[in-house]
């Protein structure tokens, strides 16, 4: 597995944004009808950590049997932002991608992905009732998307740094300030290398300066998303590095004094298993969170072995092993219980029960109830968080 994409052109990114701006949806294809024979092999674009084949960890194989009972092999490509994957399907060449909300609508918008078959993949019922029709995937009356798992953005942090005083807010990575072990958290911290890390800016202004009025973190006035540009203009000044892929991370964390950083469960487990002094908390002004779907290309080239991978993704056992793997919430409830590593309390200290309070990743558009149908699109997102990364 290729944990280490390459990163793709800022021009690119910011024209399929643009794009989805002056895009309006559209629903033409039809969904397949029926299985047939496998085509020997199906790609997937998707998460570090989020297909595994028992490379990193014996214990953590969901691919080898499918291979077996299906001879479809599996070809995984994987990208550390959502951007990297809507301009991976933009190019072609892949049949599922796991996306998350705030690629899903830009693909479905940008008809780089078809119509799923709910029919077609028998365990569709048992999805978690919540996720079956989110809107993130759900369109039309359409599905576009089979969902997968779900979680939160957690803020990990040094245990040896923080002691006893583990940090309560997000205001360790967002303002300078001196850490328990009494040094500064400048240059020690990290960020997310994404443009929708601005929500993560406004959420965090949302508690801490209410008078701005921010209601959704992804739909945003030119007043809140203006402040939240200010914030992230004064945290550049305090972060070490901008972080994208996953594993990139985790030797930060290991290897260079890396304290505190928005991350994902998934480097915390791993960091934990290696005995690193590492802790994650959800901070009081709450967290973003991600809800992934696999989803099909528009040209996928092996639909039937896609198809396979549909239903096999929703196995419980898989299921358990990705969430305790990931340290995510499984898409299929079922999976929360009998999981010998995941184990029955894996799903509620995972977040199970607070769904409710995540503000999901999910595309920004001027289309907004919070903002009047006046906020702040994507593709400005896009060019202003690069100018940011670059000091302006």
């Amino acid at each position: 597995m290729n944990r280490r994409p390459p990163l793709l052109s800022v021009a690119a990114v910011a024209a399929a944004a643009l794009a989805l701006a002056h895009a309006a949806p559209v629903y033409a294809q039809k969904a397949l009808q029926s299985i047939g024979k496998g085509e020997g092999q199906v790609d997937i674009v998707a998460w570090p950590g989020y297909i595994e084949r028992g490379a990193t960890d014996k214990n953590f194989d969901w691919v080898t049997d499918f291979e077996k009972k299906t001879g479809c092999k599996v070809n995984v490509k994987t990208a550390g932002t959502s951007d990297e994957m809507v301009a991976l399907m933009n190019e072609g060449g892949f049949d599922l991608v796991t996306a998350s909300g705030d690629a899903s609508t830009r693909l479905i918008r940008g008809k780089k992905v078809q119509p799923i078959n709910v029919n077609l993949i028998p365990s569709y019922k048992n999805i978690d009732p919540r996720l079956q029709k989110a809107p993130w995937h759900f369109e039309n009356n359409t599905h576009y998307g089979v969902p997968y798992q779900w979680g939160w953005n957690v803020l990990m942090y040094n245990t040896k740094v923080f002691g006893d005083k583990k940090p309560t807010s997000w205001n360790v990575v967002f303002e300078e300030q001196t850490l328990p072990d009494g040094k500064s958290n400048k240059g020690r911290v990290q960020a997310f290398d994404g443009p929708i890390y601005i929500a993560d800016a406004a959420l965090y202004l949302k508690t801490k300066n209410p008078a701005l009025g921010i209601k959704d973190p992804y739909e945003l006035t030119e007043a809140q998303y203006k402040a939240a540009l200010d914030l992230l203009r004064q945290q550049r000044k305090i972060v070490g590095k901008y972080w994208h892929d996953a594993f990139v991370q985790i030797d930060d964390f290991t290897n260079e004094g890396v304290v505190a950083s928005g991350s994902w469960q998934f480097q915390a487990n791993i960091l934990g298993s290696k005995k690193q002094p590492i802790a994650t908390v959800v901070p009081v002004e709450g967290a973003t969170g991600w809800a992934d779907s696999t989803m099909m290309h528009v040209d996928a080239k092996h639909p039937n072995c896609a198809y396979m991978w549909l239903e096999h993704s929703l196995n419980p056992k898989l299921q358990g092993d990705l969430a305790a793997w990931f340290g995510s919430v499984p898409a299929v409830p079922a999976a929360c219980k009998g999981n010998a590593l995941l184990k029955d309390d894996g799903c509620k200290r995972q977040g199970y029960d607070d769904f409710a309070k995540i503000s999901f990743w999910k595309t920004p558009t001027t289309q907004c109830v919070s903002g009047n149908n006046q906020c702040v699109p994507y593709h400005k997102w896009v060019s202003d968080y690069i100018a940011v990364l670059g000091g302006r």
